[in-house]
């Protein structure tokens, strides 16, 4: 048989957590007069970038502040990526006091481009949805957003080749990458057994063909611009289900009805934030570069030799179609380095000497 405390030791308990929640108080009101210190700070630096034409976005100085913060987080109270989610929103309202920042991408609401943007630039950004790859370069472009984020390559589907063919005429520059874990779940209004249709984007159809087989074998598939329009769609249709992200199932109001129903359980998209900057050099970079090779013989073997000669090290290479001539072929290849830095620098002279054309699209942080 349990017994109630005594008053006297309530009353004690009581007084005790009061004078902690007091002194939490006066923590607050430390943290938010260095918040606005901070801010103060930040908002002189954006006037300076202003004056000079700097850029705002620095992902390498972002990348620094997080490694710090990661590293002055001895006592542990906090997890690592707590601290981590903590400063990146820090981050991005102490960005948005240096400019107003508009984010487009691949929507609608609660996409995995969408989820892949708020990890790159937080709460604080402006968010424009976009229909297609296209859409969202053009956004960039004509200076409707200050940055885009676009996928580029699934760990088990590869490239995304929409994204890839919109670097050939584009001028904007690769700022920085991030990856995002790919969950996919099947959602709707109806149960399982009513589902006649389902929608989705098609690399998501790829990543779950097991499942649908299994489970849905007489089911329409239906694809579409993303994951997030499919779930909307079929917020609005009955006997109809979306394969999408759990955000997008509380988004729009849809029950899910399997979790988890990716083929592979290590199922990652790289995504990339695209601008009109080239980010500075930040002692760990990776560079992305498009060419056009000789049609001759020997002509790529003599590409990559100019990498190896100069210990550059690649770290992908793919082909597509050139899209000026029959059977030419332009090559994307991503390598460790800065192109400003030696011995990068050196070896894109050399490749335009053997190259028809030679296009640096960024070069930015390596992704850590």
């Amino acid at each position: 048989m349990s017994r109630s405390k005594p008053a006297e030791a309530t009353e004690a308990a009581e007084t005790r957590v009061q004078k902690l929640r007091n002194r939490i108080d006066q923590i607050d009101q430390q943290i938010m007069e260095l918040l606005h210190e901070r801010g103060r700070a930040a908002k002189t630096i954006g006037a300076v970038k202003s004056d000079e034409r700097i850029a705002i976005y620095a992902p390498h100085r972002e990348r620094n502040v997080l490694e710090r913060v990661e590293a002055l987080n001895v006592d542990g109270v906090y997890p690592n990526h707590a601290v981590k989610a903590i400063y990146r929103e820090i981050i991005s309202a102490t960005r948005a006091l240096e400019t107003a920042s508009a984010v487009a991408y691949l929507g609608p609401e609660a996409s995995f481009t969408h989820m892949a943007a708020r990890k790159f630039f937080g709460e604080g950004a402006r968010y424009l949805p976009q229909s297609d790859q296209a859409d969202i370069f053009r956004a960039v472009e004509r200076g409707v957003c200050h940055h885009g984020v676009v996928p580029i390559e699934n760990s088990t589907h590869g490239i995304v080749v929409d994204t890839l063919d919109q670097f050939v005429d584009s001028s904007l520059q690769i700022c920085g990458e991030t990856e995002i874990s790919i969950t996919q779940n099947i959602m709707s209004g109806s149960s399982l057994g009513e589902v006649k249709r389902v929608y989705s984007h098609q690399q998501a159809f790829a990543q779950c063909r097991t499942w649908l087989q299994t489970r849905l074998p007489d089911a329409e598939l239906v694809a579409v611009s993303s994951t997030s329009e499919g779930a909307r769609k079929a917020a609005e249709e009955p006997k109809t289900a979306a394969i999408a992200s759990e955000l997008a199932a509380q988004v729009y109001d849809l029950q899910i009805l399997e979790a988890r129903i990716e083929d592979l359980r290590d199922n990652t998209t790289r995504f990339l934030s695209i601008g009109n900057d080239r980010p500075a050099p930040s002692g760990d970079d990776k560079t992305s570069i498009f060419f056009t090779a000789r049609h001759e013989a020997g002509a790529l073997m003599r590409v990559l030799e100019q990498f190896a000669k100069n210990d550059v090290s690649l770290t992908s290479i793919q082909s597509r179609p050139s899209r000026v001539e029959s059977w030419e072929y332009g090559f994307f290849i991503e390598c460790e380095g800065h192109s400003e830095e030696a011995p990068l620098n050196e070896t894109v002279q050399q490749l335009r000497s053997v190259c028809l054309s030679v296009k640096i699209l960024g070069s930015y942080p390596r992704l850590r």
